[in-house]
């Protein structure tokens, strides 16, 4: 995934998603919908109906919110085209049951496969084989081992997301001497949570005054972001920041921040859930910022895929082909600009 730095872009107030492009295909008078099935989706693409086009949907289990949002994304996107069919897959962690079910979307004859693989390594096979097939392949954000794999890649920036969130924290902690950081991460065993981790360290050498002092690995679930965060505050009796990887197991590390009384640092949360969103903006608890990793990327993922099934290019470009691959912007939310993004919240 693409690890650009995008220190310039930390403060501005608006995120670009892949969906604001998706505008136009090749009616002369293109336009958008707001999307009320799905609140969080970008507006759709151009309405009038093109020739059908048969999607298939592959992801993994949607046993956590994000997870959750992807699918509701994508299928209140399909539901914006009347001459687009959604072939959808029941979700699954297993990498063999996956497999499988892409290999049966494959002999269905669609037309174009979106697949989110719980494993994009894993996974890398069946995205060559539909290739090969003919059935262009958009990969949502867990990238193939191979760009052989897939037509076009669209997700988001983890490098961005741990940058961001450095640059957040390193602006409010700046003037403060020996300045004590702490991390909640994801999952050690996925990239994403590797790159997540490299660009906040690297977006903190900016600071001499702050020290990340520790680190926990979480499994992106409640119980796990309680029970670590809970020990990282049993080891330091006093923090400046903590920054938490993934809103979801944040449901956690707040109980445990509560418990433990403690309320003298700032906490930055991950993806943009909801309930972070709404406790950022009531501004009673330590969670001051989320750094968003956008789900609206599934919505984004359909737009292209009846593009490409019906020959059209995408809106604001000049080419005539969509691209290889989009990466999301992760904005930084704050109760200064939380009004522009509350909508966006997945629960």
């Amino acid at each position: 995934m693409p690890e650009t730095s995008r220190r310039g872009l930390l403060f501005g107030t608006a995120a670009v998603s892949a969906g604001a492009f998706l505008t136009a295909c090749t009616s002369n008078e293109p336009k958008s919908t707001g999307d009320s099935a799905a609140p969080n989706a970008q507006p759709a693409a151009d309405d009038k109906p093109g020739k059908p086009v048969t999607i298939g949907f592959a992801g993994p289990q949607a046993d956590h919110g994000w997870l959750n949002a992807i699918n509701v994304n994508a299928k209140s996107r399909a539901e914006k085209y009347s001459e687009v069919t959604l072939e959808i897959t029941e979700g699954s962690n297993d990498t063999a049951v996956q497999i499988g079910q892409v290999k049966t979307l494959i002999n269905k004859k669609v037309d174009i496969l979106v697949i989110l693989p719980a494993d994009g390594k894993a996974l890398t096979q069946v995205g060559l084989e539909a290739m090969r097939a003919g059935i262009p392949v958009i990969n949502l954000d867990r990238v193939f081992a191979s760009p052989q794999a897939y037509r076009c890649w669209v997700g988001g920036d983890n490098y961005g997301m741990g940058l961001n969130a450095g640059h957040y924290i390193g602006e409010q902690l700046k003037g403060k001497s020996d300045a004590k950081v702490v991390e909640l991460a994801g999952i050690d065993s996925l990239e994403l949570t590797k790159q997540r981790s490299q660009g906040f360290a690297d977006a903190l050498k900016n600071y001499s005054n702050i020290k990340l002092v520790a680190r926990q690995a979480a499994d992106f679930t409640v119980e796990s972001g309680q029970a670590k965060m809970a020990q990282l505050l049993q080891a330091q009796k006093k923090i400046d920041a903590l920054w938490n990887h993934d809103d979801d197991q944040g449901v956690g590390a707040l109980r445990a921040i509560q418990q433990a009384g403690r309320d003298e640092f700032v906490m930055v949360g991950g993806a943009g859930a909801k309930s972070a969103m709404d406790a950022i903006k009531a501004d009673n608890s330590v969670l001051k910022a989320t750094v968003l990793y956008p789900p609206t990327m599934a919505a984004s993922a359909i737009d292209l895929a009846r593009a490409l099934g019906q020959s059209k290019g995408v809106g604001g470009l000049s080419e005539m082909e969509i691209p290889t691959s989009i990466t999301l912007y992760s904005a930084v939310v704050t109760k200064e600009n939380i009004d522009q993004y509350l909508p966006t919240g997945f629960s």
